[in-house]
């Protein structure tokens, strides 16, 4: 792959750019800074836009021209952020309040019908209203990184409750990103719908992209950016997207 040819870079987030739902370090963030000073970079991801914020902003430190060149797109793409000279939001594909009202009361029809029980210790919200988007975080969205790890290795049953949800809301798209983590979207939202909305808004074709991801497997949460067409690149977790953004800035600056 001749990194040259491609116009724009988009990244997955947890997994690809940073832990699940943990800091970016200054070393990545240094990495895509010199990145943007030759290609336009999107991320991608099923958070919110402040978590956006939260993950990314703290440690990015470049120009506005840079940050020009740099374009969110928080709940796998049903939001579309732009930097002007703040950060502006240029659409929303908002659920309405119907939809959420359903899908949260089917959380807990589904956590009833397997006998569910949320552990004892929780970290703020287990059920997000995210507008575009509701979010099933098993210890709630502020959990440390080690126990969730630790709750998907020993406890883990998003299986079962997708398969309950399913009976409930089979109009929704159901799917299981991260480590503790279960997104409802409307039928046809995935990361596929996101690389659409940026060949739309960005004015960059298919072929023009390149997709970096830790899930590019069949049943993968970044599985559906190969479904679209967009040349594709799996990685293990940030240290493995650190080497390959290097290998690209080598080419790049010639060097």
């Amino acid at each position: 792959m001749n990194i040259n040819k491609k116009k724009l870079v988009v990244f997955d987030l947890d997994g690809t750019l940073t832990e699940s739902k943990s800091p970016m370090d200054q070393v990545m963030a240094d990495l895509l800074v010199q990145l943007l000073e030759k290609k336009m970079v999107a991320i991608i991801s099923g958070g919110a836009f402040g978590q956006f914020e939260k993950q990314l902003m703290p440690v990015l430190h470049c120009s506005d021209n840079l940050f020009k060149k740099l374009f969110f797109f928080p709940t796998t793409g049903t939001r579309f952020y732009r930097y002007t000279d703040h950060w502006e939001q240029v659409y929303a594909d908002e659920m309405t309040l119907v939809e959420r009202t359903k899908i949260k009361e089917a959380f807990e029809k589904a956590f009833h019908d397997i006998d569910y029980h949320h552990p004892t210790q929780l970290f703020g919200d287990v059920i997000e209203d995210r507008g575009t988007q509701v979010t099933f975080s098993a210890l709630g969205q502020e959990a440390p990184l080690e126990l969730k790890k630790k709750w998907r290795d020993t406890q883990d049953r998003r299986r079962e409750i997708v398969d309950a949800l399913k009976r409930y809301i089979p109009e929704f798209e159901i799917k299981i990103p991260g480590v503790t983590s279960i997104d409802v979207t409307r039928l046809g939202i995935d990361k596929a719908y996101g690389i659409y909305q940026m060949e739309k808004w960005l004015g960059v074709t298919i072929s023009g992209m390149i997709f970096v991801g830790d899930a590019l497997h069949e049943g993968g949460n970044d599985y559906a950016a190969k479904i679209a067409g967009v040349e594709c690149i799996e990685v293990a977790g940030p240290i493995d997207t650190k080497q390959l953004i290097q290998d690209w800035l080598r080419e790049l600056f010639g060097n």
